[in-house]
């Protein structure tokens, strides 16, 4: 009994110490490079990179500057100017009362405004979609160009969707488990496979034909989601607003638009992003049947289509 009570306790004191090292490279990378910048709107914390064409990175959800810019990085060294903010109740971003889409489309422009763009292409990946495309809505002389990746966004009931709507129960667990540092470190230390399935709403199987570079990729965004705590404001209004999306004045948009998901996505993008792209006159529907709400397999696929988007926005 004695060895059983010493190899618990030697177990405890290694998980403890290795929860605290690795919360703590966690919350270092999660301030890595950004600044928090004072707007009409309220503070906004940005980090950016690049020169060239500017793009507004509005991350999706458990995200904030930096999954943001994890993303977009690659897009620096192509002529993009790459404005990663963190949205409303995510890392140093407080969430002020009014948090909706619409406010915070307010507050995109608020911030651009503050660093002296005026026109940018505005790109929302996942829960960021509903405020991008607010954005191109109520503020469409600050929008060069709208890209729209896996976006959370409305459809009309009569079309089928690519994945069932999540269950209440199932929110239920994903809050208590995005709720807590220990609970989502302790998943993705034991069960990466079921983090990667639910939530990061991805096949886990497609990993086993991704390259190297796209499991590494998966791996960073999962492992980007510490420390969960301080997004965990954020992270509750991103389950309401999946449960109360409405439609929208897609028509009135008439920018350049690029609209992408994948039709396994666990989120269900597929069917809304479809819908979303046909009611925008001219945008360009990049459908996959496979590679989950990540896209994986098509990151270099995704990332040509945006560049080529942004290229033909900045011709006079």
């Amino acid at each position: 009994m004695r060895a059983v009570a010493l190899g618990l306790l030697i177990a405890a004191l290694w998980t403890g110490w290795h929860f605290r090292q690795d919360m703590a490279r966690a919350t270092v990378l999660a301030g890595a490079g950004s600044e928090v910048v004072e707007t009409r709107c309220g503070p906004i914390e940005v980090q950016q990179a690049g020169q060239g064409i500017p793009l507004l990175m509005i991350h999706g959800s458990g995200g904030g500057h930096d999954q943001g810019m994890a993303w977009a990085q690659p897009l620096t060294q192509h002529g993009v100017r790459v404005i990663a903010m963190s949205r409303f109740g995510y890392l140093r971003t407080p969430r002020p009362p009014d948090a909706s889409p619409e406010a915070q489309a307010d507050a995109h422009v608020c911030l651009l405004d503050a660093l002296g763009i005026q026109r940018a292409a505005v790109m929302g990946v996942s829960a960021g979609g509903p405020s991008a495309m607010q954005t191109a809505i109520r503020h469409p002389d600050r929008v060069r160009a709208l890209v729209l990746v896996v976006p959370i966004a409305w459809k009309p009931g009569d079309l089928a969707a690519s994945a069932p709507p999540i269950a209440d129960w199932k929110d239920e667990v994903l809050l208590r488990l995005l709720g807590s540092d220990f609970l989502y470190w302790a998943s993705l230390q034991l069960a990466r496979d079921q983090v990667v399935r639910h939530v990061l709403a991805t096949p886990p199987e497609l990993m086993a034909a991704a390259s190297e570079a796209e499991r590494q990729r998966v791996n960073d965004l999962a492992e980007r989601v510490l420390p969960v705590s301080a997004r965990a404001a954020g992270l509750r209004d991103d389950t309401r607003l999946g449960k109360g999306l409405k439609p929208q004045p897609l028509s009135s948009i008439h920018m350049p638009t690029l609209v992408v998901s994948a039709r396994d996505d666990g989120f269900g993008t597929y069917a809304p992003a479809e819908y979303t792209a046909h009611q925008i006159a001219g945008a360009t529907f990049l459908g996959f049947d496979q590679g989950g709400h990540l896209l994986v397999g098509h990151d270099e696929t995704v990332r040509n289509a945006v560049l080529s988007l942004l290229r033909s926005s900045d011709q006079p």
